[in-house]
């Protein structure tokens, strides 16, 4: 990934961070009939390993968990907000034309070894944590005892656990930092006069890096 130094995101918390709050990456393989990309949500275990783990499941029908070699390289793109940016928020292209339109984004690139856990007692762990970690905010969380146990060990046995031990992580927020304080300004503004208080919010954030 190209990283311009302005743009660069090095620190742990902060990946992390953007990887918990955006958790659906994109599996990127190298199988023998080429690259492959999934789409999972990932659970951070930030507490295993010297850089952590990420946990998932695949579909048994999924090939990927067959086509994998255990420890094999892979990367997980996690993608944080984004968004268009218009030169005419800027104030100073009123005066000099000399602006182009850009996009602003957040971006984590997790790079680790794939292993493969086709057990049920993993896969039921991930599926447990992967549930609590999603239902946490509902009035009344959904549970896997829920459910009838029968129905919930059919399900557990259509998927496939994988965990990715990762060894490299690096990031990228490309969040107009580059600008001058009134153009940063007006393009926050701007931004939040068209309800994106999201990307307006992590502009504001990346100053304070």
């Amino acid at each position: 990934m190209y990283l311009p130094v302005k743009f660069a995101e090095s620190r742990r918390a902060e990946l992390f961070r953007l990887v918990r709050e955006h958790p659906l990456g994109m599996l990127v393989t190298h199988t023998a009939s080429g690259l492959e990309a999934n789409h999972l949500p990932f659970l951070l275990d930030e507490e295993r390993g010297v850089s952590g783990f990420l946990l998932a499941h695949v579909a048994r029908a999924n090939p990927v968990w067959q086509e994998v070699t255990d420890g094999a390289e892979v990367l997980v793109v996690f993608r944080g907000t984004q968004g268009y940016i218009s030169p005419n928020w800027y104030p100073s292209k009123q005066e000099t034309h000399r602006h182009v339109p850009t996009w602003n984004y957040e971006v984590v690139h997790a790079h680790g070894r794939i292993h493969v856990r086709d057990d049920e007692k993993f896969v039921r762990g991930v599926v447990a944590r992967l549930t609590r970690a999603h239902e946490a905010s509902e009035p009344q969380p959904w549970k896997m005892s829920d459910a009838p146990e029968d129905y919930i060990s059919e399900n557990l046995r259509q998927i496939v656990g994988i965990e990715v031990e990762l060894t490299r992580v690096e990031g990228k927020r490309k969040l107009s930092q580059n600008r001058d304080t009134r153009d940063f300004e007006g393009a926050v503004s701007a931004l939040e006069e068209r309800g994106r208080q999201d990307l307006a919010l992590a502009m504001k954030q990346a100053l304070d890096k």
